[in-house]
């Protein structure tokens, strides 16, 4: 069954891609705040690493090249595959180890609340027929739970700690799921050989300038802050 594309080319509202790139910059700014408070060395070389694969992304996204579909292979995973990879590199180096048992877990809990943001705007996009509505919290997509309820979470587990840490790694780990959930369907939906949903309206959105970012960045540092905490977590056990 071939993909539905009558809007690949329609871009979405300059309000709405102003609205993702505030987002982004939250983000950004939320990471760069846990770095900086664990290892202010690194402050201004994350940032410079960061910036250029934002710039990256979305001067390819600008000139679509994400959404040149009949590549082979598709190019998605371009802007999917290296964050992880880098995630995979500092989870098994000594020095990686090293820098994610510093940063906050107050701070990358909080930044867990950006996921009320994506998903507004996701449900903006769905709107203007760029995803799915399985993709938002109308369809199979409830992972702003997880946004909603992080800074009441990180509220209690560090500013008024009233919780166990055993509340925070159970969070977390609801939280993953939900995050695993929503990246699992967006994959799924988008259009590609490995596409088995949502035909009639594919995932094209994030495939275009700023929404790449999305799955490129925002995702990844999410993943991050989940996995530091299972570790940081673990660790204290």
């Amino acid at each position: 069954m071939k993909p539905n594309l009558s809007y690949l080319f329609v871009e979405p509202p300059l309000w709405l891609a102003i609205a993702f790139a505030a987002t982004t910059a939250i983000t950004f700014i939320g990471f760069l705040k846990a770095v900086h408070r664990s290892a202010p060395k690194r402050t201004i070389s994350t940032a410079l690493g960061l910036l250029v694969w934002l710039l990256i992304l979305g001067v390819l996204a600008a000139q679509h090249f994400f959404t040149t579909l009949t590549s082979k292979p598709p190019r998605l995973p371009l802007a999917i595959l290296p964050p992880f990879l880098l995630i995979a590199g500092l989870f098994s180096s000594s020095n990686g180890r090293a820098f994610l048992d510093k940063l906050p877990l107050s701070t990358l809990t909080y930044i867990h609340t950006i996921r009320i943001p994506v998903e507004l705007v996701l449900y903006a996009l769905y709107i203007h027929h760029q995803i799915p509505e399985l993709m938002t919290f109308e369809g199979r997509n409830v992972d702003i739970l997880a946004g909603l309820t992080a800074p009441v979470i990180a509220y209690f587990s560090f500013n008024r700690p009233i919780l166990s840490k055993q509340w925070l790694f159970v969070w977390n780990v609801v939280a993953l799921v939900l995050l695993l959930n929503i990246v699992t369907h967006a994959l799924l939906s988008a259009p590609s050989p490995f596409q088995q949903l949502a035909f009639q309206q594919p995932n094209i959105g994030i495939l275009k300038f700023p929404f790449i970012w999305l799955p490129g960045f925002v995702v990844p540092i999410v993943l991050l802050s989940h996995l530091v905490a299972f570790r940081q977590l673990w660790r204290r056990n």
